[in-house]
């Protein structure tokens, strides 16, 4: 905390210094911006830039950044010109009285000479064409989702929007697959710092927690080059969230919808203790404070009265209600601007809130587990269970913005962001446990809440022509709060062989009545920074650094409650009758209580040190050469303590250089080529070295971390060759292949009694090889009718092929399988039509993945393997006027069944319904 009390005393002094040095006249302003190569994206230096009609100007740096000041406030032409490109004139730039107007352009190449060209302000800032020239510019393979894009979709945040990205798959709809491959090899970001994770068994980040109307772009980085970091093989994934508006500029947004079968239905409904639908549960629902005072109760002696008062202590909630499913809500509000705040210094600033609830139902569904056969390669099913589950979720978040210029050369920005969310979920189920021949019911209630922040100041400094800084400081943090999840068992029996089925309490053993507490916190401080100065005839050098402290404390108590000695009067009755009071007053001895095996706690400390040094550089006209190493020293300590076990501690210390080379060849104006040869890394997560068992309450599978695990060596080649006809399109076609050594595995064992046992180990090494293509287009090319519609596509095709180690070759089934997690192809495509005065667009949307595997089967039973569904959602926008615009999305249209096999066993099925919204936006 003392490094950014430092920062803030010195962007204070900074603050109240610059205001005195770099006041306007009333009468005037600037205009700052940057000038780069059309084709390329690369910055353009020594452009000439003026004001049309006047003898201001500026000549562009090394970085293609040019400053004008003294401009007589107004509406403004500038013209820019550089040899070896056609001039350009943007007219409608808008200067105000003591305001800073920012201007980007971007030049053609030419070789004869030609008429300049004249466009308007407004024409160099689509946001779907900046982001192919991110996309063009980039060092290596890079695709991005825009707000723009995002805004003509149904997407309702992070998750759903990515997954339109080539070769992006989104899995339990919020964990990132890129180019097949697990979510362990893809790294997410915010606005360019690592995101802790909220999750217990993973750090990889669910971007259902991001709302949509706070971003302002998602860009997947499917290269590695030394500034990014070193941990990721599939993709870099930077959220970016809104940026100030240059003009004030405000927004209110509202919408309802539909969601078939759940909104308006008879639904089970979980209790509630207050806070739900807000995310925000408080204390009300906390493990209670007797049994926090008793604390390891395994190694206490309780006499009965102590056993009365703990169960009587916990929240009597344990059965469902019945309800009616809510509508869905959204809404959304923003102001931003550029605007005078600091005696005369110009602040940009956006404030953004957004919120969403709604129902979810998981209809038709199935769960059970498979055993061996009687003859190899056979599945069985057991444990069968059907039923219901309906869930009440709500999303919110806001952010707030803030930058401001430092004289001509610095700027200074803040970027703040909190979301929340909050799902509470009932499952009612009935099936049979094969082995025992019991006819029984379960259900369960979990309320789950998610908590995100993140904070970072960040800067950027140019000195003189050739030298550039950047730097951030970035703290964050997120927590899983899971407080009273319920599960219990009532089993169906008969008094006789002709009497009635009666449903009974399960209360003998200790799975009958269980309540669980999770708690997990991460948070986490990062401070980078990155210099780059320009040699002449060697290029552009690259230097810095990053450092990075992460701690988690995660924590899962279960407790299970018993009466062995309850009549079958007493099983009959209620949940809530006999836990209301009745049988632990004074004297009765009819409930044990005793802590659960599969409960446990975990605490990591991560620190990780890199540093990097990258050579951009240009051979000829044509080539443009990058290269560089990163240096990664991680060290990592994981404590972990099962319920009823010892403490246990992992140490792990991975010392990693990572090379990058990557090529960028310019074919033609609008052709390029890239190839790449870069190696990452992949480390274990922080629960797969924690030796400890943990295990579902009530028919789920025993997972067991392994402190000896070790991290993933990825080598990985790229060629990409793409194509931009002309603004805002694309054809591109990408080949790619990875090698990957010690990749680890989560693979599914069969334990006793046929539960499915969960382990996690080093393979040999894996091969992942891939084709994508990727065409954005308009119609308008084929015929002027067609002019309104454009395509988009994007078709990733891959093959991955595990290498088993000694070790794990007895307990595999496929000796020939691919990768936990590989699809083999992953299709995005659509259409958008949009009317010649923009005020009616509507845009088709369509995704497929492939089938996938969810787990290793461990040897006697087969893979488990989620199957393909088609997905196709609809949105629709009509103009009413300039301020209003109203909205339509249909989702899941076709709703095909979510579908995961092992075998000839179904284990898992359900259907999530079609959704329907309608909507209004508002831009006074």
């Amino acid at each position: 905390m003392r490094r950014f009390d430092i920062v803030r005393a010195l962007l204070l002094i900074l603050l109240a210094a610059v205001p005195l040095t770099a006041q306007s006249p009333a009468a005037t302003g600037r205009i700052v911006g940057r000038v780069v190569d059309a084709t390329s994206g690369a910055p353009i230096a020594d452009a000439g830039v003026h004001i049309v009609g006047t003898a201001l100007g500026s000549r562009t740096g090394v970085d293609g950044r040019y400053t004008i000041g003294a401009v007589s406030a107004g509406m403004v032409a500038i013209q820019v010109r550089r040899i070896g490109f056609a001039a350009k004139t943007v007219a409608g730039v808008v200067v105000s009285a003591g305001e800073t107007a920012e201007q980007d352009v971007a030049l053609g190449t030419t070789t004869v000479q030609l008429e300049a060209q004249v466009v308007t302000a407004s024409s160099e800032r689509g946001t779907v064409s900046s982001a192919l020239d991110a996309q063009r510019s980039a060092v290596g393979v890079v695709n991005s989702v825009t707000a723009e894009q995002i805004s003509r979709s149904p997407d309702g945040d992070a998750a759903q929007a990515v997954k339109r990205v080539s070769g992006v798959t989104v899995q339990d709809g919020k964990y990132v697959f890129v180019r097949g491959l697990g979510e362990r090899y893809t790294t997410s970001a915010l606005n360019g710092a690592r995101v802790p994770s909220p999750e217990p068994e993973r750090r990889v980040v669910p971007l259902d927690m991001f709302p949509a109307g706070l971003l302002q772009s998602i860009t997947t980085a499917k290269t590695f080059t030394p500034d990014l970091q070193g941990d990721f093989s599939g993709a870099f994934v930077d959220i970016r969230t809104r940026e100030y508006p240059s003009q004030r500029t405000s927004m209110l947004q509202l919408g309802s919808g539909y969601e078939m079968g759940a909104t308006g239905a008879p639904l089970v409904a979980p209790s509630a203790a207050g806070g739900e639908r807000f995310a925000n549960v408080g204390r009300s629902r906390a493990l209670p404070a007797l049994v926090q005072q008793v604390g390891d109760i395994q190694n206490l002696s309780l006499t009965q009265s102590d056993v009365n008062r703990l169960v009587g202590s916990f929240r009597n909630a344990w059965t469902p209600q019945a309800s009616t499913g809510a509508p869905l809500l959204n809404g959304s509000a923003s102001i931003g601007g550029n605007d005078d705040f600091l005696l005369g210094h110009k602040v940009g600033y956006l404030l953004s809130g957004t919120f969403a609830s709604g129902m979810d139902l998981k209809e038709g569904q199935l769960r059970s587990l498979a055993d061996r056969g009687n003859s190899p390669g056979e599945t069985v099913e057991i444990d069968r269970f059907t039923g219901q589950t309906a869930s009440q979720s709500s999303l919110w978040g806001g952010l707030a913005n803030v930058s401001t210029l430092l004289g001509q050369s610095s700027r200074i920005s803040f970027n703040g962001l909190y979301n929340r969310s909050g799902e509470n979920s009932a499952r009612v189920e009935n099936g049979l446990f094969t082995a025992d021949a019991l006819k029984a019911r379960i259900t369960r209630m979990q309320y789950v809440e998610r908590g995100l922040f993140s904070g970072q100041l960040a800067g950027e400094h140019q000195f003189g022509a050739s030298q550039h800084l950047e730097w951030n400081a970035t703290t964050s943090g997120v927590r899983r709060y899971e407080p009273d999840r319920t599960a219990f068992v009532q089993v169906y029996e008969r008094d006789s062989d002709t009497g009635p089925e009666v449903l009974r309490w399960l209360s003998g053993g200790s799975g009958g009545a269980v309540r669980t507490f999770s708690d997990l916190r991460e948070n986490s401080h990062e401070y980078s920074g990155k210099y780059s100065v320009t040699v002449p005839y060697a290029g552009i050098i690259r230097v810095g650094g990053l450092f990075r402290a992460t701690s988690r404390d995660a924590q899962s108590l279960s407790y299970a409650f018993s009466a062995n000695g309850a009549t079958n009067a007493q099983r009959e009755l209620p949940l809530e009758q006999i836990f209301d009071g009745r049988f632990t007053a004074p004297g009765s001895t009819l409930f044990t209580f005793a802590p659960l095996a599969q409960g446990g706690s975990y605490t990591a400390e991560d620190r990780l040190r890199a540093a990097f040094a990258m050579l951009e550089t240009s051979v000829g006209t044509r080539l443009r050469v990058v290269g560089g190493a990163r240096l990664e020293s991680d060290r990592l300590q994981v404590n972990a303590h099962s319920t009823l076990g010892s403490p246990v501690s992992t140490t792990k210390r991975w010392d990693d250089v990572l090379p990058s080379l990557a090529l960028t060849w310019q074919l033609t104006g609008t052709q390029q080529l890239r190839m790449s040869a870069t190696r990452t890394l992949a480390r274990p997560e922080y629960r797969e070295l924690s030796p400890i068992i943990s295990r579902d309450v009530v028919g789920g599978e025993n997972v067991q971390g392994d402190e000896h695990l070790e991290s993933t060596n990825v080598s990985t080649l790229d060629l990409r060759w793409e194509q931009y006809p002309s603004d805002g399109e694309l054809f591109s076609v990408a080949l790619f292949a990875k090698h990957f050594v010690n990749p680890v595995e989560r693979v599914f064992g069969s334990g006793s009694g046929g539960t499915s046992f969960v382990f996690f180990t080093n393979a040999a090494s894996a091969d992942n090889l891939g084709v994508e293509v990727e065409l954005r287009r308009n119609l308008g090319a084929l015929a002027s009718v067609l002019s309104p519609l454009s395509v988009f596509g994007n078709v990733t095709v891959m093959r991955s092929q595990i290498h088993l180690s000694e070790g794990t070759l007895a307990a595999a089934t496929n000796l020939n399988r691919a990768m936990v997690g590989q699809a083999p192809y992953v299709i995005n495509t659509g259409a958008t039509y949009s009317t010649s005065d923009s005020r009616t667009s509507a845009t088709l949307l369509f995704n497929r993945v492939g089938a996938r595997l969810a787990a290793a089967g461990g040897s006697p039973l087969p893979d488990v393997v989620d199957l393909p569904r088609n997905v196709m959602d609809v949105s629709m926008r009509y103009s009413v006027s300039s301020s209003v615009v109203l909205r339509s999305d249909l989702k899941n249209l076709l709703d095909a069944p979510y579908q995961t096999v092992q075998g000839t066993v179904v284990r898992d099925y359900y259907r999530a319904g079609r959704t329907v919204t309608l909507g209004a936006q508002w831009r006074p």
